[in-house]
């Protein structure tokens, strides 16, 4: 291989010392930048910039040059509402940029706090000395890895009336009932199991909560590995210290661990809240945004109004991922303001 790569490196050789002596060694670290921004540029800020130009036209085509210009009508269409709060104050395009909107903020405020806290756990037990530690982090690991679709599709096979879950619980339920029997004393059997719509039970809670434990579980490996490195960048000599103090474990937690993670999980929450904003994929296959619009995020909105419906609003469909990038960047202000605020005091 040092055939190949020598021969390279000695040949880049000339024109990098001739580019250092024409723009300086102190600018030389933005020849090295100039490929990723240009593919940077290539496939994010522009398409960006095109997307907002996009929601200030209308029409359906497809082609930037054809569309004519409608101003702030996309934007109106969206916050035409008596009240933002209330869905069905809203004409059609608001009504669903809103359902989707205030779905996937509660989706958010469940989804990040209650990962947070079990990533934060997990982190914590495989930073100790446990027997296949290795073993372990790999394995919380690895739902990581998989494609999001796959994840869903695993899940609903786990879910659905005829699932693995029903089967689980119906076979417990007779094992239940088959150990009563044995008894020497009566005791009333339990009714057998019926089995469930975990994912489409309208007058239940159980979608929104299968949702948010699918996506959970999809990513807690991610984010308890980002916790696991800031745990390890804790100096030992602290907890050792707090050892030979005698301190309680609670209060080394809160007085050592919890405020030299701070910096860790405030990168754990910004990431996450723009993740879960971003939820899509795992609801998509696992519900489809149904019963009804109880799983419905603002992003399968997006996706439907430019895509699916038969009118391709792609106006309608980029005002609203502007408005949802507005809303993302004003929630992680705040939410870094408020750790720093925090962090000041």
């Amino acid at each position: 291989m040092r055939w190949l790569v020598l021969p390279m490196l000695a040949a880049l050789d000339p024109p990098m010392r001739a580019i250092q002596r024409r723009i300086g060694i102190e600018r030389l670290a933005y020849v090295f930048l100039l490929p990723t921004m240009l593919i940077f540029g290539l496939f994010s800020f522009l398409p960006a910039a095109l997307n907002v130009w996009i929601s200030f036209t209308g029409g359906s085509s497809t082609i930037v040059s054809a569309r004519p210009f409608v101003g702030l009508q996309n934007y109106e269409a969206l916050l035409a509402c008596e009240s933002i709060f209330v869905p069905k104050s809203c004409p059609v395009a608001g009504f669903g940029f809103w359902t989707g909107m205030w779905n996937t903020l509660t989706f958010a405020l469940v989804q990040v706090p209650a990962m947070t806290v079990v990533a934060l756990a997990t982190a914590i037990v495989l930073n100790r000395k446990i027997r296949a530690r290795g073993f372990w982090r790999a394995l919380f690991f690895y739902p990581v890895m998989l494609s999001p679709v796959v994840v869903a599709v695993v899940w609903d096979w786990v879910l659905k009336r005829r699932g693995i879950l029903n089967a689980l619980l119906a076979d417990l339920t007779n094992a239940w009932n088959g150990l009563l029997a044995w008894l020497p004393f009566h005791v009333d059997p339990v009714a057998a199991f019926r089995p469930v719509n975990w994912l489409a039970d309208a007058s239940t809670s159980w979608p929104f909560f299968w949702v948010v434990f699918v996506y959970s579980w999809s990513h807690l490996g991610f984010y308890m590995l980002i916790l696991l490195a800031g745990l390890q960048a804790i100096p030992k000599d602290l907890y050792e210290a707090a050892e030979m103090d005698g301190t309680p474990p609670w209060r080394v937690f809160l007085r050592i661990t919890l405020p030299l993670l701070m910096p860790t999980l405030l990168v754990v929450l910004v990431l996450s809240l723009i993740r879960a904003f971003q939820v899509f994929d795992e609801v998509y296959v696992l519900t489809g945004g149904g019963p009804g619009t109880a799983t419905r995020m603002v992003i399968q909105h997006i996706y439907e109004t430019a895509f699916v419906s038969d009118a391709k609003l792609f106006g309608i469909a980029a005002a609203s991922s502007v408005l949802l990038a507005c809303i993302i960047l004003v929630l992680t202000l705040a939410q870094l303001a408020l750790s720093r605020r925090q962090a000041g005091g």
